[in-house]
């Protein structure tokens, strides 16, 4: 499995619009072989920014680097720069990280 995830420092005060484009967008994630599962994450609030970080699961580097390369992709990055009134939501830009999983461990019952 592969792990790919960007982190967002998104300004103070644009939380909602940053979190209203995601909710609206179309993923075409499902539309690409080894998709597994997505997650939009909110993490720590700092002084001038809350971190957000988006979060895909592939069943390969291969199948991820095969969605990258795509006109799923493409499409579903149209509105990549996440502008509102035309000033950028972030601060800086996203940063990417990719994780090979060595090793997982899942509950054995669904029930929690």
């Amino acid at each position: 499995m592969f792990i790919a995830m960007n982190r967002f420092q998104v300004k103070t005060g644009s939380e909602a619009a940053f979190e209203n484009i995601w909710a609206t967008r179309e993923s075409y994630l499902s539309e690409l072989p080894g998709f597994i599962e997505f997650s939009l994450l909110k993490g720590p609030v700092a002084e001038d920014h809350t971190l957000y970080s988006s979060h895909t699961v592939w069943a390969s580097k291969a199948d991820f680097e095969g969605w990258t390369k795509s006109e799923q992709f493409r499409k579903a990055h149209a509105r990549a720069d996440n502008k509102s009134e035309g000033a950028s939501l972030y601060l800086g830009h996203p940063k990417f990280e990719g994780f090979e999983v060595i090793q997982s461990e899942r509950r054995k019952s669904a029930a929690a």
